[in-house]
Formats: structure tokens, sequence, C-alpha cells
């Protein structure tokens, strides 16, 4: 949850550098908050079985895409890679692969041109 929050106190800064942990664990509570939420949507707006609009998921969507997008340019960021990338996305499928990939690489162990490494960084630096 700590990771989750982290994130939203970050929601536009798209500079520096993120973990695998930070970024996966913020995908990982998003994902399952969207599922919960899409569930309700389910049982509070259905009306004899046909699909209506999501406004639980739909709301929580857009508030955090722009945390969203700010933690994937953090990550690109620690892989020495600009947060451009992320524009792979809106090719099909192997967008989305690539993206995995570079989400999924070890950061630099180094600074690099975008900041420290975050794992050098003091055990506090989670809680600021």
């Amino acid at each position: 949850m700590q990771w989750y929050t982290k994130v939203l106190r970050q929601y536009v800064n798209f500079g520096g550098r993120a973990r695998r942990t930070e970024f996966w664990m913020f995908t990982l509570f998003s994902v399952i908050v969207a599922a919960v939420l899409r569930l309700g949507d389910a049982l509070l707006f259905s009306t004899s079985g046909q699909p209506t609009v999501a406004w639980l998921s739909t709301i929580y969507g857009l508030a955090v895409a722009l945390p969203t997008l700010a933690v994937g340019a953090r990550r690109l960021h620690d892989t020495g890679r600009s947060g451009w990338w992320q524009l792979l996305a809106v090719i099909p499928v192997i967008g989305a692969i690539v993206l995995i990939v570079f989400y999924a690489t070890a950061g630099e162990p180094s600074a690099n041109k975008y900041g420290p490494d975050p794992k050098a960084l003091p055990a506090d630096y989670l809680i600021r």
C-alpha cells in the first residue's frame, strides 16, 4: 500500500527514477482496485442483464491516468530510456510486449541522466 500512495503523492512527477517494486506494486494494486470497482459497477448499475456504463471504474481510471503515466516514465528512466517510449502502447500487441519487457528490466546500477539509483537512496526515501 505504501508504494501505491507514494506514486499517488508524485502523481505528476515525470522526473527521476522508479524501482521495479514501485512500478509493479502500483500496477498490481490498481488492477485489483479496478476489478473490484468493475464488479461494483456490474452489481450497482446493471439493469436486467444489459451492459451499462462502468461509472466507478471509469472515474477511477481517469483519476489514476496521470500517476500511471508518471510512474511508467520514471520506470523507463530507471532503465535509461525516455518516458516517451510509453507511446509504444499504441502499437497493438507488440508494443505492449516490448513495454512489459522494458518495465521488467533491471534498472541501471548507477546514476544516469535521470537521477541517482533509487536502490542506493536512504531507507526513509519511501516515506517521503
